[in-house]
């Protein structure tokens, strides 16, 4: 197996848990009454450009094996515009809101990433 498609799909596995740790966090933020912290809104970006680096690795890894559905690709630019979407739809809303919409927001994104993984 190419490295590229190795890494990329070990980096997929490692988005879905991370994508899920961020909902856990968005989650308990809210039942706080806090709203995202910036070290939240640090991992959201951190995670962001790791799923930006994924898609980059897929398409290098495409010659060598292209994925088996072409959903797949449909699932990850999807999981490129979850996040930031999310982020945009709750700048104005009360601080434990937008916690909780960017903790569900994170699931959704994992869903996308569990969902591309058995597309692949």
């Amino acid at each position: 197996m190419d490295a590229a498609l190795e890494l990329h799909a070990r980096l997929a596995t490692a988005i879905a848990l991370y994508l899920a740790a961020l909902g856990v966090w968005g989650v308990l933020l809210a039942a706080r009454g806090s709203g995202p912290t910036p070290a939240y809104r640090g991992a959201v970006v951190i995670v962001e450009v790791v799923i930006v680096a994924q898609g980059i690795l897929g398409a290098v890894a495409w010659p060598q094996r292209g994925p088996a559905d072409a959903i797949h690709v449909l699932y990850g630019l999807a999981l490129v515009l979850a996040l930031p979407l999310a982020a945009t739809l709750v700048r104005e809303v009360a601080p434990r809101r937008a916690a909780l919409a960017m903790g569900l927001a994170s699931f959704f994104a994992a869903g996308l990433a569990i969902r591309g993984i058995t597309t692949a």
